[in-house]
């Protein structure tokens, strides 16, 4: 159903950017008290439709009414404190109200995924039944088109599932609203990794408005401040870093959906150009490259966008690539668009969010680290040096602990590479009802993040992911460094590659690459796979079996991030399926 004109003398205004409500750094002992506080002001939530116009303002101060009443409905249904409550995480109001109304009710909120554009519906049922099979909830509540998706899910798991409109019908009756202390749980998140084993991160209203106050205080917020987002809400740097800091911290926010960025990329650009008021906006690499790649094809962006008010552009989520970075700047800098505005970070969910963020107006920096020190093995005397750009991704935010260790846990020295642990008030208490996985990454208060990297002059870099390394003939190889040099190669771009480890039926550790493939000419293919062979082997020095395999076959994370472990399960199971090599 295609959404009505609006009507301009109904066109709603938007939320202050300022007001006279003073500034607060998520100082409070409950996230219930944030919002309660937040709702003296004029800032709140706005959400446009996915051409950028405004159709929702939504102040804090509705906000708060509309979370109280649904919390006085979770009451009435039996909800109790403790309780989890399943949301599909879409973004809009009538989230935002559940997700409150659920921490009025002191039962804790459970964000999961909308379905993505591959895997099916029962791909969508199976993900939100094995979520929903972890985290036992009193309820299921999503949008009303999900109905026959989620509705099956929460009935195969024997919960209650109901749409929001429905729920919102019913009647709130008065009733007294739970008392949370500090170190009481807020809410589960569900990191974007596995889903068929998923560990549900279990944080408090503690943890959570430490890491909100390390992380206004890290992007030197400001009162004239105000954000742009399409971030998904079921992902932490979306959910907390772009829904649950602007409401701690008192900022308004300007969001289009995640789906409709994915289909008009440069209109988050739009908006950060059109709302005066603009000055941070985060996002993965992947949506810097697209838009970069999308503004290529065209000319003029100066006539359309205007960039020179964005302050803070934040990147995480994933490995940051200075060559992307670069040529964003170089496809906007017309715009106003600065170099310096970029403002690196690393963090995770089991953090809450952030636990190193670049000092604002550092920008992108890199250092170059030679192969042999990324992979542990000396250097051959009859094989040249490469070199790998490392990002800086900042310091540790306020109240972290950074340490990078060796697999027996001993501490290494600055610029040695080992694994990356951390220890602050923000770390969660755990993984929901899975004590052996909490004990594998957490020890002594402090949490193995499983990533590598080191520390440079206190600055944090961070090499890869230690499960995702590929070892072959002892060596440490990282994937993004094979999937780097194909995507060098015309016609190829950043998740269109997937690296990984495989067993010959020798015995031996091979990398195995597999390339997403337009081609449809079998001469052309037998050229890309011996281009692809030829251009692994000259940065790497490896031979690796090389598999095309047709577009939109890779599978992402909830987070759109490649997944190589997937992608690797469903290759050796026979379900990604190259290919075939002419005889």
């Amino acid at each position: 159903m295609k959404n009505a004109a609006i009507d301009p003398a109904e066109q709603p205004l938007p939320t202050a950017t300022q007001d006279g409500l003073a500034r607060r750094f998520s100082d409070f002992a409950t996230l219930g008290e944030a919002l309660d506080y937040a709702a003296g002001g004029t800032r709140g939530l706005n959400f446009h439709d996915p051409r950028g116009t405004l159709v929702r303002a939504y102040p804090y101060a509705e906000l708060r009414r509309d979370a109280q009443d649904q919390a006085r409905r979770l009451i009435a249904a039996g909800v109790k404190p403790h309780d989890r409550i399943a949301l599909v995480a879409e973004t809009g109001a009538e989230f935002a109200s559940l997700f409150f109304g659920v921490v009025y009710a002191g039962a804790w909120p459970v964000p999961l995924p909308l379905p993505t554009s591959f895997g099916g519906a029962q791909h969508y049922i199976d993900q939100l039944s094995v979520q929903l099979e972890s985290c036992d909830p009193k309820m299921l509540l999503y949008p009303a088109e999900l109905a026959a998706m989620a509705g099956e899910a929460a009935r195969l798991k024997g919960i209650e599932g109901i749409d929001w409109e429905s729920f919102a019908a019913r009647a709130a009756p008065d009733a007294p609203l739970a008392q949370a202390r500090p170190d009481d749980i807020a809410y589960l998140q569900y990191s974007s990794g596995s889903t068929r084993f998923p560990h549900g991160v279990a944080i408090t209203h503690l943890a959570l408005l430490n890491n909100l106050a390390a992380h206004a205080h890290g992007m030197e917020l400001i009162d004239s401040d105000r954000c742009v987002s399409w971030l998904p809400w079921y992902h932490d740097m979306g959910l907390v870093g772009c829904f649950l800091s602007p409401v701690a911290n008192q900022v308004s926010v300007d969001y289009i959906k995640t789906e409709d960025f994915a289909r008009r990329p440069l209109a988050w650009l739009d908006m950060i150009s059109r709302n005066e008021g603009t000055t941070l906006s985060y996002s993965p690499t992947f949506g810097y490259d697209i838009c970069a790649r999308r503004i290529s094809s065209q000319t003029r962006a100066t006539d359309r966008f205007d960039l020179s008010r964005w302050r803070v552009a934040g990147n995480g989520a994933d490995m940051i690539r200075p060559d992307v970075m670069q040529a964003f700047v170089d496809a906007f800098a017309d715009c106003g668009f600065k170099a310096s505005a970029f403002l690196p970070s690393y963090g995770l969910a089991e953090a809450t969010l952030a636990v190193s963020i670049m000092p604002p107006g550092e920008g992108i920096v890199v250092e170059l680290v030679e192969e042999t020190q990324l992979s542990g093995v000396p250097q051959g005397a009859n094989r040249p040096q490469r070199f790998r750009a490392i990002v800086n991704c900042g310091k540790p935010v306020r109240d972290m602990l950074v340490e990078v260790r060796e697999e027996d846990g001993t501490p290494l020295p600055e610029r040695a590479i080992g694994k990356m642990w951390c220890k602050g008030p923000s770390l969660m208490t755990g993984y929901f009802r899975d004590d052996a996985a909490t004990a594998a990454c957490m020890a002594d208060g402090w949490l193995d993040t499983g990533d590598m990297g080191y520390l440079s002059d206190g600055y944090v870099y961070i090499v890869g992911r230690a499960k995702d390394m590929i070892i072959v003939n002892g060596r440490n190889h990282w994937p993004q460094d094979i999937e780097w040099a194909v995507e060098q190669l015309p016609g190829f771009k950043a998740g269109d590659i997937a690296a990984f480890a495989i067993t010959t039926p020798g015995g031996e550790e091979t990398p195995a690459v597999l390339v997403q493939c337009r081609a449809s000419d079998e001469d052309e293919r037998t050229r890309l796979r011996e281009e692809i062979r030829e251009r692994v082997r000259s940065v790497t020095g490896m031979n690796c079996v090389i598999e095309l395999v047709p577009p939109r076959t890779l599978p992402r994370t909830s987070s759109g991030k490649l997944s190589r472990a997937k992608a690797r399960n469903l290759y050796l199971a026979g379900e990604i399926k190259p290919y075939d090599i002419a005889a």
